[in-house]
């Protein structure tokens, strides 16, 4: 029997499957306002802290957030409220009223009353610390590097002519079994004169040539111009012989160590080297101007000290080439930065009788070109022939001793608001004889009247927005050596630290003013030179009349022969070289010679120190400008128009060098370049340097629209307005300091790598003078157009790197 099944009972469709229970209210999260407030806040913090994360993927050159940046932040806050106190004009004020032509001449007096030749002038290196310290900057030191320098110890100089065993003569010498007549001795030093003390100071310096070769040579001599590339090129055309031969040569044109390069390079055994007075202009003797100390004439007498490294191959220590010359370090072979053969500096006067000793014999100079026919001694009996003269030789000795000594640098720091942005102002204080009034006293000079103004200031409360680093060089003359050593020891710090370098050499010698300088501070500089009134003008009363009236506004390139080198060439900071040097028609300059003495200073190079006071004033304004401004004064437009003057320079030279090129030319990836394929590169080139310029044009408007901005009273502009005002100046600031880093090409160039910036470095042959685009002028000046189209990549590489530094 089947169980009964009960029937279901039916549910309603409608009818809940559960029962309805009753809840309280669910609690709240966050009970109070605040606490939701800050949720919300956090929640925008976190945001805008992983949107910032994202866009610095996206955009590495924005500022870090953190630390550095709270801490920029801040210091622009801080700057802001001091500047509300001393505000930048009054500063300026400062800096054109503090500087005064008593204390020029008093510095200036110090510093010229005895030697202070490279690594031995610790007595002024301590002297210029206590100054600064007096003055008021806060922070000084002495650095010490231990360099390879040489010191002189002996010389001679013998015109000999050669005689049989037994004729009788004069004055008989026998060198090697061979039997000679002494026709003329040189006396090898400058005269005394009674009515300049520093002449006649019994620790004055002899005659030599710093990191000159010991050596006693007796050979045939030739005389070859100015010892230039050309003028050796000229010789050698001309069929003369200059192996085994002592070479006789001109100051002038190129630096006096490359002249001994060139000459070694060829097989001469020695070097001379005199200042012939055709280079002075109308100020000579033959023109009727008396001679130095009763004119202002040459003085015959005069010699030119000076350094003969390889300058243009590597400058600063030739035994540490790239790393500083610290106590321990490992030294290489000197040999590839300093000469084989002996060299000595001589006076006109014991060149006169080596010159006619050649008349009549070989070439005459004016065979060779219009570039030989400049000498100034025709009236004294010189026909200027090549030579050599049969049997006339020179007896060439120079005694000197290499020794590893210390160098001091002294290092004077302000520090700012921001840390990491610092101005750097530099000039060396060693020279090659007891006075150097002009070179480089004028500049010390000035350089100490800089410390007294900025310490008024520091006294007075001011704390620079950025921070500023004085410099005093030790060893410049033989090589750049205290300013080299100091780069290369800091370079990583430079690299992110450094602003702009500011170099004084020669302060004061003159009138006219020159500038060399990169072109990212040439505005700059011409708005600080209109703000300083010209002295002779103001003399006159005519106060209107400032420095930039009376400058051409030419500004040359940077090339080599004072201590911005390192910083420019090596690492990539922006420099200024700067001072006042002879005007047309001025007293001649006695460069590295005992006349350039505080006596002349007084006489004819800046009776009334009052351009000594000008200099002063224009580097002054310049370093504050850079350590003031919220944004960097750098003009990055400039930049790029002077880029395509260059780039434009060497196109037209590489079009002069044969006939056009062919229509379709070679692609550049050839294994075999052609001079088309070059002019096919340099165009791709040309194209990225107008997009850098647009580029440049776009980013300096945007920074003086922030600038602007910037400027506005505080309490105009909402906090979290000026947070984000700072944030982007910031970003400009650091793009502008980078920006010629850029141009920076680690592996250096050919055969001199020390030299790293593709856009500046000395001519390979001139040592003083800069070549723009270095590697690839080279390469076109050699024809080798394999060179010319890699160094044109590697331009183009760096220039759109700089493009995207301002994107």
């Amino acid at each position: 029997m089947k169980p009964s099944r009960r029937p279901r009972k039916r549910v309603a469709e409608r009818q809940p499957l559960l029962s309805t229970v009753p809840l309280s209210a669910a609690p709240t999260r966050y009970p109070s306002t605040r606490s939701r407030t800050l949720r919300r806040g956090v929640t925008v913090l976190l945001s805008i802290g992983l949107s910032y994360l994202f866009l610095s993927l996206l955009f590495p050159s924005l500022p870090p957030f953190g630390v550095h940046s709270t801490a920029f932040i801040k210091s622009q806050q801080n700057a802001r409220a001091h500047s509300s106190r001393m505000p930048l004009a009054m500063l300026e004020e400062l800096m054109l009223l503090t500087p005064r032509e008593e204390m020029a001449r008093k510095h200036s007096q110090y510093y010229t009353s005895g030697p202070h030749l490279g690594g031995k002038n610790y007595s002024q290196a301590l002297w210029t610390q206590a100054r600064w310290i007096e003055y008021g900057i806060p922070e000084v030191e002495i650095v010490t590097y231990e360099i390879y320098a040489n010191y002189p110890r002996g010389h001679r100089l013998g015109l000999l002519r050669e005689v049989e065993d037994g004729k009788e003569v004069q004055k008989r010498e026998i060198i090697d079994g061979t039997h000679y007549e002494l026709m003329y001795e040189a006396g090898l030093e400058e005269e005394v004169l009674e009515d300049d003390p520093t002449t006649g100071l019994e620790d004055r310096i002899p005659t030599f040539h710093g990191y000159s070769a010991n050596g006693n040579v007796t050979a045939e001599y030739i005389f070859a111009n100015y010892g230039t590339y050309q003028d050796f090129e000229d010789l050698l055309t001309h069929g003369v012989n200059l192996t085994g031969k002592v070479i006789l040569c001109k100051y002038g044109h190129i630096f006096r160590g490359l002249k001994v390069k060139r000459a070694q390079d060829l097989g001469a055994v020695g070097v001379l080297i005199y200042s012939d007075p055709g280079d002075d202009g109308n100020i000579t003797e033959l023109n009727g101007y008396e001679v130095y100390p009763d004119g202002p004439a040459r003085n015959p007498h005069s010699v030119q000290r000076g350094s003969v490294q390889f300058l243009s191959f590597g400058p600063g220590d030739p035994t540490t080439p790239g790393y500083a010359s610290k106590p321990g370090v490992v030294r290489q072979d000197p040999s590839p930065f300093i000469p084989s053969i002996p060299s000595l500096p001589i006076s006109y006067v014991d060149a006169l009788p080596l010159l006619s000793a050649l008349n009549s014999h070989g070439p005459n100079s004016s065979d060779l070109g219009a570039h030989w026919r400049t000498g100034g001694l025709y009236h004294k009996n010189v026909t200027y022939n090549i030579g050599p003269a049969p049997g006339v030789v020179l007896n060439l000795v120079n005694e000197v001793d290499y020794e590893i000594t210390p160098m001091w640098d002294v290092i004077g720091r302000i520090p700012g608001h921001i840390s990491d942005e610092t101005v750097i102002l530099g000039n060396h204080r060693d020279a090659w004889i007891a006075g150097g009034a002009g070179d480089p006293s004028s500049g010390s000079a000035a350089l100490l009247e800089i410390a007294r103004s900025f310490g008024k200031m520091f006294h007075a409360g001011w704390k620079p927005t950025r921070s500023i680093l004085l410099a005093s060089w030790d060893g410049e003359e033989y090589g750049l050596l205290g300013s080299t050593e100091w780069v290369e020891e800091h370079r990583a710090t430079l690299h992110t630290h450094a602003l702009a370098y500011i170099n004084v050499d020669v302060g004061a010698r003159g009138s006219a003013f020159f500038a060399a300088a990169n072109p990212l501070l040439h505005s700059l500089l011409r708005s600080a030179t209109a703000r300083v009134a010209d002295p002779d003008a103001a003399a006159e009363g005519r106060f209107n009349i400032s420095v930039r009236d009376r400058w051409s506004g030419r500004i040359a390139p940077l090339g080599s022969g004072s201590d911005y080198t390192a910083f420019q060439d090596h690492v990539g900071i922006p420099s200024v070289d700067m001072g006042f040097r002879e005007a047309k028609g001025g007293p001649v300059y006695h460069y590295h010679s005992n006349y350039d003495s505080f006596r002349w200073m007084e006489r004819y190079g800046d009776p009334g120190f009052a351009y000594h006071v000008a200099i002063a004033k224009i580097w002054g304004l310049v370093a504050l400008r850079l350590a003031e401004e919220q944004i960097v004064q750098f003009n990055a437009t400039d930049y790029a128009l002077a880029l395509q003057g260059y780039l434009d320079a060497i196109i037209a030279e590489v079009n002069s060098t044969s006939t056009p090129p062919p229509a379709s030319p070679t692609p550049p990836t050839a294994h075999h370049p052609t001079r088309a394929t070059l002019l096919h590169t340099l165009h791709h080139l040309s194209s990225t340097l107008h997009h850098f310029t647009h580029t440049a044009a776009r980013f300096d408007a945007r920074a003086a629209h922030l600038s602007h901005e910037l400027s506005q009273p505080p309490s105009t502009i909402p906090w979290w307005r000026r947070y984000l005002l700072y944030i982007r100046a910031r970003a400009v600031n650091t793009r502008y300091k980078y920006l010629d880093r850029a141009f920076i090409h680690p592996p250096g160039l050919e055969g001199r790598p020390w030299f790293r910036h593709v856009v500046y470095a000395p001519g390979k042959w001139t040592g003083y003078a800069g070549d723009t685009f270095p590697g690839l002028r080279e390469a076109v000046k050699e024809g080798d157009w394999q060179a010319a189209v890699r160094w044109a990549w590697v331009i183009r590489a760096a220039v759109e790197g700089a493009g995207c530094e301002l994107a």
